[in-house]
């Protein structure tokens, strides 16, 4: 049987997401973690949505697994996984799907929130990224509006990746005021995201607000296809993936 686990954790202590050598990653230790409990001579293989970067964090991640078990018995693994695992990841539940169901390939959104702050604020550290300067968010937000008219992504995207095209369909793209004040927050929600994409627009989006690009300077980036450029990076421990959306008809 396939089953979907939705999972969060702090990005801060791992190399991202995927199994990589020589490096401890979040794929990794949950499959780790599977396997011990399973008694298995091998880790308990899982397949995650997405990739994020190093340092970045996940609310709402999905991955699959493929067990020869019931779902009251992979519940009670996933609760017996979640206890066993280090404090800075955490399993939220499990649902049933069909053989088909994919976690990266079966999404038809992704949803990332990138968090800022104007103020110094010590329980945000790590959390949020602070800006020492003003920003025009009203710019910034006119130009996020210009993504949706584009489906090319390449300048917002790590050089020499394996993907076969650099297409994604932005649904939505704003700035918004958070819950504290001196608090924003950026939401982007698309079909896919290239490697990087997200801290690459939110970069280029910071040279829009502090006036250093216009609105059409933005868009004639994104039209540009040029990797170069576009702003630097923004850091990846104010970023989050928030939600994975998947077809009503892949849950049994």
């Amino acid at each position: 049987m396939r089953y979907f686990i939705t999972l969060s954790y702090d990005g801060t202590a791992y190399s991202g997401w995927q199994t990589q050598p020589s490096a401890v990653t979040v794929q990794e230790t949950i499959e780790q973690a599977l396997g011990t409990i399973l008694r298995s001579p091998t880790p308990i293989p899982i397949v995650g949505a997405g990739r994020t970067d190093a340092g970045v964090h996940a609310r709402g991640m999905v991955a699959h697994v493929d067990l020869p078990l019931g779902l009251e018995e992979v519940r009670e693994l996933v609760f017996r996984a979640d206890r066993f695992l280090p404090k800075d990841i955490a399993l939220h539940g499990v649902q049933a799907v069909c053989e088909e169901a994919h976690a990266r390939f079966s999404a038809t959104y992704r949803t990332y929130r990138y968090y800022v702050t104007l103020r110094k604020n010590p329980f945000a550290e790590g959390r949020m990224l602070r800006l020492y300067f003003p920003m025009d968010f009203e710019r910034m937000n006119e130009a996020a509006q210009r993504l949706m008219d584009y489906e090319d992504f390449t300048s917002f995207s790590k050089l020499h990746t394996d993907v076969k095209t650099n297409n994604c369909r932005v649904l939505e793209a704003y700035w918004q005021r958070g819950a504290e004040e001196g608090t924003w927050i950026f939401t982007i929600t698309a079909d896919r995201f290239l490697r990087n994409m997200v801290r690459a627009i939110v970069g280029t989006l910071f040279a829009v607000g502090k006036s250093r690009l216009s609105v059409e300077d933005f868009a004639a980036i994104i039209a540009a296809k040029d990797r170069a450029l576009a702003g630097a990076s923004a850091p990846a421990h104010a970023l989050y993936l928030e939600a994975v959306g998947y077809p009503e008809e892949l849950y049994l």
